[in-house]
């Protein structure tokens, strides 16, 4: 069963707001520009906000730019993807403001919703004096874990995020109205994806099942792998085994629930791996169970080698993303028979696979570059670091 969008049709995106799609860059280096970017960070245990994060600094110090990483822990899975040339800096949340003033970068960039706390404390401490703020919205604005006042709360949250955000980045048309309009920052949202997972030489795969099921993400509460192993024990097929990539909080819990649901010789946890594209290559399917989502990557890397997915409607980019039958499945998140039957159909022997789908994004870079450039070029109608005012995109 799909689960169609409710979200305006992304042509219409455009139409609405005229001003928010990223341009394409064109000499970048005719005016002054961000030159100095810094950008900032929990740790690298291997999430996909931060691995996403690390390909645009590596894109942006391949055009010249200087880039300051500011993080709590520089230790971790993603350690290994810090591209050369960065300047990584230990810091805080409480030690941010004081780094900003004294390195004093043209932009600072905000990875991702989960950041954007942080973002309010700087444009508080510093005020006027703070350089425009740039935030990508990661994650559906609408929690599937949050409760009715929870949620009224965070949508109020949201509403206050023009004040202390210059512009805000979403990664497709459809997020990207949505984005808008709880963050009433129409005019100043702009459309630009993630950089595209490319393959890593040279890393090693752990030992892989002959036929299984997929799962890539951490093991944390929001990607609900426990619905998956629930459905995998209630499959007509007996022997299809389940891999999940990724390292979290929740492996003990599923370890358990495996165990109880008479699964432990089928259901593999081998830990974050650099480069998931071969094991998705591999897979019968990849499955993603979240309870929200912002774009998930795992779905466009798994069609890029022509995989088959499975997802919950957690967010409004997965119609987009499966936008036909051919390519795979979306279920509503607590729809526990459908997702066995959306499994089901796609382990029949037979079912034909999806033609490859590449991943967009080979210019997200570049078009973030143009983009900081315009708004650290002087505004005259703007004074630099005033929260509240329109940006161009």
């Amino acid at each position: 069963m799909k689960i169609e969008s409710s979200v305006p049709e992304p042509a219409r995106f455009a139409a609405a707001y005229p001003l928010a799609i990223a341009p394409r860059p064109r000499h970048l280096c005719a005016m002054p520009g961000a030159d100095h970017i810094l950008t900032y960070a929990d740790d690298l245990s291997g999430g996909g906000v931060e691995r996403a994060q690390l390909r645009l600094a590596r894109g942006w110090l391949a055009a010249g730019r200087r880039v300051t990483l500011v993080i709590g822990d520089p230790t971790g899975p993603l350690a290994a993807e810090l591209p050369d040339g960065l300047e990584v800096v230990p810091g805080t949340a409480r030690t941010l403001p004081g780094l900003v003033r004294r390195t004093a970068p043209d932009i600072v960039f905000c990875p991702g919703n989960h950041y954007t706390g942080i973002a309010a404390w700087i444009r508080l401490r510093l005020g006027r004096a703070c350089p425009p703020i740039v935030a990508k919205m990661s994650n559906a604005p609408d929690r599937g874990d949050h409760g009715r006042l929870l949620h009224a709360a965070h949508r109020v949250w949201l509403a206050r995020h023009g004040r202390f955000l210059d512009h805000l980045v979403a990664m497709t048309p459809a997020t990207a109205v949505q984005a808008a309009a709880v963050t009433r920052m129409p005019g100043r949202v702009s459309v630009i994806p993630n950089p595209p997972a490319l393959a890593a030489p040279g890393v090693t795969l752990p030992v892989l099942p002959s036929r299984f099921i997929l799962g890539v993400g951490r093991l944390e509460p929001q990607k609900r792998w426990d619905r998956l192993l629930a459905a995998v024990a209630a499959l007509a097929d007996r022997d299809i085994a389940l891999v999940i990539l990724g390292e979290g909080a929740c492996r003990g819990a599923l370890t358990a629930q495996a165990t109880a649901l008479g699964l432990a010789a089928r259901v593999h946890l081998p830990g974050h791996v650099a480069d998931p594209l071969p094991a998705m290559a591999r897979a019968q399917v990849v499955a993603l169970t979240s309870d929200f989502e912002g774009v998930p990557g795992v779905l466009r890397e798994a069609l890029s080698v022509g995989t088959p997915v499975i997802a919950t409607d957690s967010s409004h980019a997965i119609a987009e993303i499966v936008d036909t039958p051919a390519r795979g499945t979306i279920v509503a998140r607590d729809d526990g028979p459908a997702l066995v039957a959306a499994l089901d159909a796609w382990l029949t022997s037979g079912t034909p696979r999806p033609a490859p789908v590449p991943q967009p994004g080979s210019d997200s870079a570049q078009r973030y570059l143009a983009l900081f450039d315009t708004l650290v070029n002087p505004r005259p109608s703007r004074p630099r670091g005033q929260t509240g005012a329109q940006a161009r995109s």
